[in-house]
């Protein structure tokens, strides 16, 4: 990467954790809390982990899937917290940055959409040493592959070898949200863990 892309990122970094737009210039109803950004991006990461938003255990702490979601996805990719956490090596980049607030029934609401709006095409036009996505959750699957995301997971989970094999870079493996919420999910596709996390496995070994 050049210096030139090395400054753009972190300056794109730098404006990113600065950011009030979903306080002082928001897209519907404004954040109901202080802006906290929870990302993560180099200029030397090839692997990019990237999903919903932060949840509320992670605006406390400040550091990306600090909750069982996170112990399930690590499990998911065989990594250590050791090797998850190196930056240098894996970019966690979700689709909202700041935890979003709850809904009536205690669940978390969508992303924000001031993110993606103002700053997800200028932050990977600055990472293209980036070769792997892993979009986890539906939100990351339909802006990481477009119009080739499926009209539902189910859809885009079935596919996911025609994606992994997609010619442009950086190529993009989709997941279900790591979540209690998809155990039902989980159980009635068994070729998730038979065929799909062996290929995650080598997949993430290889990039780091």
């Amino acid at each position: 990467m050049t210096r030139a892309r090395e400054a753009e990122l972190e300056n794109v970094l730098a404006a990113i954790r600065a950011c009030r737009a979903c306080v002082e210039a928001p897209q519907g109803k404004p954040l109901p809390h202080e802006p906290r950004p929870v990302l993560r991006a180099s200029a030397t990461a090839r692997l990019a982990v990237c999903s919903q938003a932060p949840g509320t255990k992670v605006h406390a702490s400040g550091t990306p899937f600090t909750d069982r979601s996170g112990d399930r996805l690590r499990e998911w990719m065989g990594v250590t917290p050791q090797e998850f956490y190196d930056g240098a090596r894996v970019a966690i980049v979700p689709m909202g940055f700041c935890f979003p607030g709850q809904d009536a029934n205690g669940g978390d609401l969508p992303p924000r959409r001031e993110c993606a709006t103002l700053w997800h095409r200028r932050l990977f036009a600055a990472l293209p040493q980036l070769e792997l996505v892993l979009a986890v959750g539906s939100y990351a699957q339909g802006f990481h592959l477009g119009d080739t995301a499926g009209k539902s997971l189910q859809e885009t989970m079935l596919a996911w070898r025609t994606h992994l094999k997609r010619k442009e870079r950086p190529r993009v493996l989709p997941l279900p949200h790591p979540s209690w919420r998809n155990n039902g999910w989980l159980k009635d596709n068994p070729w998730f863990e038979d065929e799909l996390l062996p290929a995650l496995r080598r997949e993430v070994r290889r990039l780091l």
